[in-house]
């Protein structure tokens, strides 16, 4: 999505959001959405931590029931 946007876009668009946020509160506006991106990453890391975990697990049970079957 972000990939098309060349240089000459983002200046428009921070031009823009310079004249309507001010240049007080873009500051805060770049500092929350930092934080935003930031929280988002360590939720989506933990859910891939989870998958990763389970997957883990059942490859480890259909191993033992395989040597199971095998006895």
């Amino acid at each position: 999505m972000f990939s098309n946007i060349g240089v000459p876009g983002l200046i428009l668009i921070l031009v823009v959001a310079l004249v309507i946020f001010g240049p007080n509160k873009l500051p805060e506006i770049g500092r929350a959405f930092g934080k935003s991106i930031r929280e988002f990453k360590r939720a989506t890391e933990g859910i891939a931590d989870d998958i990763k975990e389970e997957i883990k697990e059942d490859i480890k049970e259909a191993k033992q029931e395989k040597i199971d079957l095998k006895k």
